[in-house]
């Protein structure tokens, strides 16, 4: 039997997600738990640290995190780590509209996993990818964040 990693989300898309990006040569079973974890501010390596040490305390075993940012350049990187706050208050399309005033539109999705092997001794180790791209008028379906608004740079099409 494989050993097990714990993947924190409650969200069943980004469980599937993840799977399919490790494939089937990964050495470990994937699981999901749902930890509530504090909303931590700062940084993001910070933020994405301090989440998966506090993880890794419930967990007791090796885990992995993951956190999204959304970062305006026009804006000075924001609303970054705290795009699910803005999102939930101006859903796709507002967050559009906040870049109204601005002739730069330019944008980029970053995405950190941070994983720990459980002791709390060990580093965190961080894992980053970053997309640049564009804020657009929403289009596509909305049911996945701000998928709707964000077009990647050689793109025609939005995320959704």
């Amino acid at each position: 039997m494989a050993r097990s990693i714990v993947f924190v989300t409650g969200n069943a898309k980004k469980l599937e997600e993840v799977v399919q990006i490790l494939g089937t040569t990964f050495p470990y079973k994937v699981i999901s738990q749902n930890i509530d974890l504090p909303e931590y501010q700062g940084e993001p390596d910070e933020i994405c640290i301090a989440k998966c040490k506090e993880a890794a305390k419930h967990i007791n075993g090796p885990v992995l995190i993951e956190d999204t940012c959304l970062c305006f350049n026009a804006l000075g990187g924001m609303p970054g780590p705290y795009i699910k706050w803005f999102l939930t208050k101006l859903g796709p399309s507002g967050l559009h509209k906040l870049l109204h005033g601005f002739d730069d539109k330019s944008a980029y999705a970053l995405c950190t996993f941070a994983y720990s092997d459980g002791n709390p001794d060990s580093v965190v180790q961080l894992f980053r990818g970053r997309t640049e791209g564009q804020i657009v008028e929403p289009r596509g379906p909305t049911n996945f964040g701000w998928d709707p608004c964000f077009e990647p740079n050689g793109f025609m099409q939005t995320f959704a």
